[in-house]
């Protein structure tokens, strides 16, 4: 293991420019155990535009916070409730627990704005490639 470790510093040092790349797939793979709570969805909505949807059942907009760090998005719930004690609860399948939920933006995509409706929040999204990113169609002229 340690023999793989010491060619993928030396494959990173030699790739340069690409260190961040593999940064992001160290803080990806990093921690192997799923991570599913909140539920989430992500949707295509136009050529350029997508939306990210979480459940955040029993979390007030006020317990939500929406950030952008270094090319993360990252959702982070932290419930204030404190009257669930005084309650007998017979089942209770609405979880409320604290979490921290990260997506890895693409380059280019930017958050545009985040809402929440009936107890889902969507952040929306969109892909801006600035004109020096996009293709230029280059002429040929005849020399004569």
């Amino acid at each position: 293991m340690n023999n793989q470790l010491t060619k993928l510093d030396a494959l990173s040092r030699a790739l340069v420019g690409f260190d961040t790349m593999f940064d992001q797939m160290e803080r990806r793979y990093a921690n192997s155990v799923p991570n599913n709570y909140p539920p989430h969805n992500i949707i295509k909505t136009g050529e350029n535009e997508y939306a990210i949807q979480l459940a955040v059942t029993g979390f007030d907009k006020t317990e939500i916070a929406v950030t952008v760090e270094n090319n993360v998005l990252v959702v982070r719930g932290e419930s204030t409730a404190t009257d669930y004690a005084s309650e007998e609860y017979i089942y209770r399948g609405l979880a409320t627990r604290d979490f921290v939920k990260e997506f890895p933006l693409a380059e280019h995509i930017e958050v545009i704005g985040a809402e929440t409706k009936n107890g889902m929040l969507t952040i929306k999204l969109v892909r801006n490639i600035p004109e020096s990113a996009k293709p230029k169609i280059i002429d040929i002229v005849d020399i004569k």
